[in-house]
């Protein structure tokens, strides 16, 4: 009888670990090729790992709640067959873990290690009221960082959790002098102000009789410290203008029907838009950044994010990547594709990440307009408002008419701190212009 290792799989570069969130099979199980093992959860999304092989679950190495590292071996499957190079090795898998050293988190740490022993660096995290990864506690032990200062350190992962970049960023201050006393020890998580924004109580909320309480799902809660993490982070501002669409109302009705006997799927506005403000992305630079610290970073890639409702009433962004180097067809099926796997759950990792913009469609149902929040490290996201037939005053040569146009509102909400007034409202005017003159002849 062989053995395999089923291991926590790469989920994209800044993914460091994952939590397995629900066991699929148990010990004992019998399991096809490509059988779903376990559920696991990142900060980006929720994923499905299947089995490679066919065999029999011997062992599980974790269990659920906890937060696994990518690369860690999660289960171990029997299979039939000889034993080979690639085959689990005899000893304990946990006891190995536990006892290894971790060069690769040794390799990202940036100040030299002393050689104190793990018995004069006895460092018990566990007593700890906060919660850190196995690979935060590593780092913490290896820089000889004492639990007190673990716990001081300012985190900026979810719910506060203190991530790798949290303790490297530390380390780094307190090589430069930045860092006082153990005490006041409040390395910044990130270099933007949300790191030193003053915390924020929350009035105490009762309930009535009849209320109905219901928690928040793992996703809702990830949505709402997001959003608030966005709003102390990035001074918003939200500038409107409306669009006369009217040309692209007209190509779509005369495009749509042979589009979808071709192609076997519908065309929507939102390549459209999306396609638009790409091409306007690249004239204003400043709205494709991100803020990093006092430095501002211009993006070379244009990655536009497309916010998704799902079924059970939440939000995810999946990313459209290149679009600058895409035609509407391209994107046409790119947003069809994104939207459809989004709903059913069937996006990868890599598919949420790397947006320097994001487009948001309130249109979808029926408002006229809104203004949105940042997705950080974002400095800007447009809003599409529904399309509503108006008369509006026409300039024609032979004077001013009234005429019955496709009228749409755009919202632009952009961080002040980089992006003034002015520069929003050139991009929207912008916008406006690419979108009045779209070209109602051209072909798909």
């Amino acid at each position: 009888m062989g053995k395999f290792e089923l291991v926590m799989p790469k989920m994209g570069e800044s993914i460091i670990e994952a939590t397995i969130t629900r066991w699929m099979k148990e010990v004992g199980d019998t399991i096809e090729e490509d059988d779903p093992v376990v559920e696991i959860a990142t900060d980006k999304v929720d994923s499905e790992i299947p089995s490679p092989v066919e065999g029999v679950i011997e062992k599980k190495l974790f269990e659920e709640g906890d937060v696994v590292e990518i690369g860690k071996v999660i289960a171990v499957i029997k299979t039939e067959g000889e034993d080979d190079e690639e085959s689990t090795p005899e000893e304990e898998p946990v006891e190995k873990e536990e006892t290894d050293p971790k060069p690769a988190a040794k390799k990202e740490t940036s100040v030299e290690t002393s050689e104190m022993s793990t018995e004069a660096f006895d460092q018990d995290y566990s007593n700890s009221e906060r919660f850190y990864s196995p690979l935060v506690k590593n780092i913490a032990r290896t820089e000889n960082i004492s639990r007190q200062e673990l716990d001081n350190i300012q985190g900026s992962g979810k719910d506060g959790r203190v991530t790798k970049r949290d303790v490297l960023t530390y380390l780094e201050d307190k090589k430069a002098g930045k860092t006082k006393q153990p005490a006041t020890a409040t390395a910044t998580a990130t270099s933007t102000p949300a790191a030193t924004a003053p915390k924020v109580e929350q009035p105490a909320v009762t309930t009535s009789e009849g209320d109905e309480v219901i928690e928040m799902d793992r996703m809702r809660k990830m949505i709402a410290d997001h959003m608030v993490m966005s709003k102390q982070v990035s001074p918003h501002v939200t500038s409107f203008i409306d669009v006369d669409v009217t040309n692209i109302v007209n190509w779509r009705n005369k495009v749509k029907k042979d589009f979808q006997q071709r192609e076997g799927e519908k065309i929507t506005f939102t390549p459209i838009f999306i396609e638009a403000a790409a091409k306007v992305l690249k004239e204003y630079p400043r709205i494709n950044a991100s803020v990093d610290g006092t430095k501002i970073i211009h993006r070379k890639k244009v990655n536009i994010g497309m916010a998704t409702a799902l079924p059970n009433g939440n939000l995810i962004v999946p990313v459209i990547k290149d679009v600058d180097q895409k035609n509407l067809l391209g994107l046409s099926k790119n947003v069809n594709d994104l939207a459809n796997r989004a709903r059913n759950n069937k996006l990868e990792p890599d598919e949420i990440q790397g947006g320097t913009f994001t487009v948001t469609n309130f249109g979808s149902f029926d408002s006229l307009t809104g203004t949105p929040i940042i997705s950080q490290p974002q400095v800007a996201i447009l809003g599409v408002g529904a399309i509503r037939k108006k008369p509006v005053v026409i300039e024609t040569e032979q004077g001013d008419v009234i005429g019955i146009r496709h009228i749409m509102i755009l919202s632009l909400a952009y961080d002040h701190r980089v992006v003034d007034g002015a520069m929003g409202g050139m991009y929207l005017r912008r916008l406006k212009e690419v979108l009045e003159n779209f070209d109602a002849n051209q072909s798909i």
